[in-house]
């Protein structure tokens, strides 16, 4: 009995050990990079892109194949007036390689085209994970918003029951009238309200996040607390600066390079097909007969009659019949409609596709670029509004707390101010994550990643 409760003991303590797990940003991100199906799917482009850059380099390699071919016939032939039968069967093999000698370098130009290829999807992979790891760090601090307004509610309830109590004691000994009371039961009411709805915003934010992550089990699902300065300071660095280092640190600027790369190296691999293309052959061979009418294998030129003739074993025939054989082609282009120049054509096309491609990508990542400046620069103005509105307030309850104390304002007073501070802090709070984010877009941009 002793062992069955210590067993369910540890069996508790691990499961309330692993429901009470609180997750990092750092383990946010790499739990969703690792499990999300984009990346998951990228992946599996690369791995095809790789293996095509296999294919290409062994193109340089020796083509080598063999046969085998079997032939059984049976019958009658004609022999000077007559026929005879003729049963026969053969036996052929043979073994032939061929190799590319010369093709105005076809191959290395297809190598080349296919490693920028397999970059470009190295770099999407890159993308997919970045824009992950800025979703989380989104909803990461949408969390702790919520956190601190939670507290914010707390602290107002804390606040009112005090204000409550006060009032009950009053109230009771005939100092005030009741309806001081009343407003205080339902001061107290109102921000138990609000301290549920805050809650209820905290989880809503944490689900939000477990879905990102793709979680089964989201109701255990909870994050660490991250600490976040009291004061803030303005971010200086400019649009120009953050610019010059995301064009060559962002992966979506490298993609569309390399594709731009790739675009190229296909136009000088079409080219190659207005030159000949040289093919070296070399092959070994060998064949067996037999006549299976052993009665009459032979003629007789002296008597003009058919005699048995004794054949040789497979072996003999194999050794006698061997022989070898090389040789060289060229393969010379000399009219196909046009169509290469077409190609070439073609080609050029995607090319200007492709370097279309990375002014889009560098227009839009300008503007992102911007956006994030401007929005931490707004943030950050609304965030010293936002405390400089948070001190007069918290200024004027302490002026109408005291009053009350004093008994010369009411309840309604001080209800009113508390609703302004507690409104006040839940501005800055807003300001100050919103400003945290947009710095944090800016430093993604400036290579320095996503760190809380």
């Amino acid at each position: 009995m002793l062992k069955k409760v210590f067993c369910i003991s540890l069996l508790s303590i691990g499961v309330l050990g692993f429901s009470q797990k609180k997750w990092t940003i750092q383990e946010c991100v790499d739990y969703a990079i690792k499990n999300n199906l984009q990346v998951q799917a990228q992946a599996l482009n690369k791995d095809v892109q790789t293996k095509n850059l296999e294919m290409a380099k062994r193109d340089y390699l020796p083509s080598v194949s063999g046969s085998i071919s079997n032939t059984a016939s049976f019958g009658n032939t004609q022999f000077v007036n007559t026929s005879i039968r003729n049963d026969n069967f053969s036996n052929n093999s043979s073994v032939g390689a061929n190799i590319l000698v010369y093709n105005n370098g076809r191959l290395e130009k297809a190598i080349r085209k296919t490693g920028f290829d397999v970059e470009a999807s190295l770099q999407d992979i890159e993308t997919i994970k970045n824009n992950i790891a800025l979703q989380i760090a989104q909803q990461y601090l949408s969390v702790m918003l919520n956190r601190e307004i939670k507290k914010i509610s707390q602290s107002a309830m804390e606040n009112a029951q005090q204000l409550y109590d006060r009032a009950k004691i009053t109230t009771e000994v005939g100092t005030t009238a009741q309806t001081v009371l009343a407003e205080a039961t339902a001061s107290v009411a109102r921000e138990k309200q609000n301290v549920q709805t805050a809650q209820i915003n905290v989880d809503r934010a944490l689900f939000a996040m477990a879905q990102i992550l793709q979680l089964q089990d989201y109701k255990s699902f909870d994050v660490v607390d991250i600490p976040v300065p009291d004061e803030l300071v303005p971010q200086k660095e400019t649009v120009d600066e953050v610019l010059n280092i995301a064009y060559e640190s962002q992966p979506v600027i490298k993609a569309a390079e390399s594709r731009i790369k790739s675009a190229e190296a296909q136009t000088e691999v079409v080219r190659t097909n207005f030159y000949p293309t040289i093919t070296a052959t070399a092959g070994i061979g060998t064949f067996y007969n037999n006549l299976l009418n052993t009665n009459i294998t032979g003629y007789d030129a002296s008597s003009g009659f058919p005699v048995a003739v004794q054949e040789r074993s497979f072996i003999q025939q194999y050794k006698s019949n061997f022989g070898q054989q090389v040789g060289i082609s060229a393969n010379i282009p000399i009219f196909n409609k046009g169509i290469t120049r077409l190609q070439v054509e073609q080609t050029k096309i995607n090319e200007s596709i492709a370097k279309n491609n990375l002014e889009q990508q560098k227009f839009q990542l300008k503007q992102d670029i911007q956006q994030a400046q401007f929005n931490a620069d707004s943030n950050y103005e609304i965030y010293v509004s936002a405390m400089e509105a948070e001190r007069s307030t918290k200024l004027a309850l302490d002026f109408a707390t005291k009053s009350y104390e004093a008994g010369r304002s009411t309840i309604y007073d001080v209800t009113m101010a508390r609703n302004n501070f507690a409104n006040a802090q839940g501005s800055v709070a807003q300001a100050k994550y919103n400003y945290l984010f947009s710095v944090k877009v800016l430093d993604f941009y400036a290579g320095r990643g996503i760190s809380l």
